[in-house]
């Protein structure tokens, strides 16, 4: 089973593939079933032409695995990962050539 730990969108910028992006969505998931949990950081930057626009684009897209390993979901954990995740969402924006705007959030964030 999939869950979201951590969603918030931002105002942002890239270059996209062929059409400018000014909004990412970063997110930090756990998976876990079988006994097993895993943490991912993930990033999309996506077109948000509009204020109303939040139609999330796939085609940009990063994501790096955080932790894997035998066990199920800490909060303790998951607090930590939570320290340490916008610096690596920083660097999947540098990565693709994008930029985050920490200061200028859409929404506001989603605990789960």
């Amino acid at each position: 089973m999939d869950f979201n730990v951590y969603e918030q969108y931002f105002a942002a910028r890239h270059p996209g593939n062929g059409r400018p992006r000014h909004a990412a969505r970063a997110a930090l998931t756990v998976s876990s079933g079988a006994g097993r949990v895993r943490y991912t950081a993930s990033l999309s930057f996506f077109p948000h032409d509009d204020a109303e626009d939040f139609c999330i684009s796939w085609d940009v897209y990063a994501e790096r695995q955080l932790f894997d390993a035998p066990g199920r979901r800490s909060k303790k954990r998951e607090a930590a990962l939570l320290e340490g995740l916008r610096g690596v969402l920083e660097e999947l924006a540098a990565e693709s050539g994008g930029e985050i705007f920490w200061d200028r959030p859409l929404i506001e964030a989603r605990l789960g």
